[in-house]
C-alpha cells in the first residue's frame, strides 16, 4: 500500500516539474519557503494581530495553533515516522532551494502555516480567509519545489487546522478568548 501511495506521489511530483516549472515560479516558490521557514513570517503577523484589542485573540489563537503543529508535527510525527523526501529519493531533480536535512512528513510549513491561518480564521474571518490562501500557496510551493510529497502536504495541512481547531476549542471552552479581548482595557 505504502508504495502505491509513494508512486502516486511522485507520478504528481514529477508532473509538476515537467509541465510548470519555469524560473519565475521558482524564485517565487523559494521566496515563500524562505519567508514562512520557522513559521518566520507568521509570527510576525501574530505580533501585529496582538498589538490591536480587536484582532489580538486571533493572534494568540495563531501562536498556540502553531505550537501545537510544532509539537505534534515537527518534534513528534516527523521523528516516528522517517520518511525520507522526495529530493532524497530521486536526486536527479535540481532543487531551486537547498534540500532540507529533515525528514519529510508530514510538511512542516505547511502545517505550521494552516494551523497560523486557522487560528486567525477561528476568530476573524475577514482576515481568516487570505490568510488560508496563503497556507495554500505555501503548501502548494513545497511540492513544486520538490522537497515535500504531496501526502506530507496533505498530512500538514489536515495537522494544522486540527490543531487550529483544538485551540478554539480551547479558547471558548474556557473563555480565554474573551478574557484575551479585554485585556487591556
Amino acid at each position: 500500500m505504502f508504495e502505491v501511495v509513494t508512486q502516486w506521489d511522485f507520478n504528481i511530483l514529477y508532473w509538476i516539474q515537467e509541465t510548470i516549472r519555469t524560473p519565475f515560479l521558482d524564485s517565487f516558490c523559494a521566496m515563500l519557503s524562505y519567508a514562512f521557514e520557522a513559521g518566520f513570517l507568521w509570527i510576525v503577523t501574530a505580533v501585529v494581530l496582538i498589538a490591536f484589542r480587536k484582532t489580538r485573540v486571533a493572534g494568540v489563537s495563531l501562536l498556540c495553533s502553531m505550537l501545537l503543529a510544532l509539537l505534534i508535527g515537527e518534534l513528534g510525527l516527523k521523528n516516528i515516522i522517517c520518511r525520507e523526501r522526495p529530493c532524497v529519493v530521486d536526486s536527479s531533480v535540481a532543487l531551486a532551494i537547498p534540500a532540507p536535512s529533515s525528514y519529510s512528513f508530514p510538511s512542516g510549513h505547511t502545517g505550521s502555516s494552516f494551523a497560523a491561518a486557522g487560528g486567525i480564521f477561528a476568530f476573524n474571518k475577514k482576515l481568516g480567509i487570505p490568510a488560508l490562501g496563503l497556507a495554500l500557496l505555501v503548501g502548494l510551493s513545497r511540492m513544486y519545489l520538490f522537497v515535500h510529497f504531496p501526502t506530507d502536504v496533505l498530512a500538514g495541512a489536515v495537522l494544522g487546522i486540527l490543531c487550529a481547531f483544538a485551540t478554539y476549542l480551547i479558547f471558548t471552552k474556557t473563555h480565554l478568548d474573551r478574557k484575551l479581548q479585554s485585556f487591556g482595557r
